[in-house]
């Protein structure tokens, strides 16, 4: 059994270390040194209402964790977040990351966003058919537009606006 609920500060080790795993081994973020648990409980206090953390529990084990985040600091941005999703290696592939996903979009219509964007890597095939499934719709590709593990990566950008 799944339980998806805010994430709260006793959760943050255990999603910085899903992050970090991340961070190490894929392209699913472009952050090339680990983040700290003092820079991941900033970023944590750093979120709210409109733009939640939300931690997936399996086992009392935080399995995962998904986010809404500002997409820019300028004013005429404040109606879009972006979102984030990470699995933890161990879980993935078990509907936890779809869980999350549908969770973070009603919070994010609830919150009163008109639009969510996800920048995601090509070759992520499975997080550009979990976004589509929620409804998202590609609105661009910008080409290698980041290096990691030594080659340039081309991100998808998908975006998703409320009525």
């Amino acid at each position: 059994m799944i339980t998806i609920r805010p994430a709260e500060e006793r959760d943050v080790e255990a999603i910085t270390a899903i992050y970090n795993e991340a961070v190490l081994n894929t392209t699913a973020t472009f952050d090339t040194d680990p983040k700290t648990e003092t820079d991941r409980l900033s970023w944590l206090r750093a979120h709210g209402e409109q733009h939640p953390v939300l931690v997936a529990i399996v086992d009392n084990t935080v399995a995962g964790w998904a986010s809404l985040s500002r997409w820019s600091e300028r004013a005429a941005y404040d109606s879009t977040a972006e979102t984030s999703l990470y699995v933890h290696v161990d879980y993935r592939k078990r509907g936890i990351g779809k869980q999350l996903m549908e969770v973070l979009v009603l919070a994010g219509r609830k919150a009163g966003l008109h639009t969510l964007i996800a920048r995601i890597t090509h070759g992520n095939e499975q997080s550009i058919y979990l976004h589509e499934r929620m409804g998202f719709v590609n609105i661009g590709t910008m080409r290698e537009a980041g290096t990691k593990f030594g080659r340039y990566h081309d991100v998808h950008f998908l975006q998703i606006v409320f009525s």
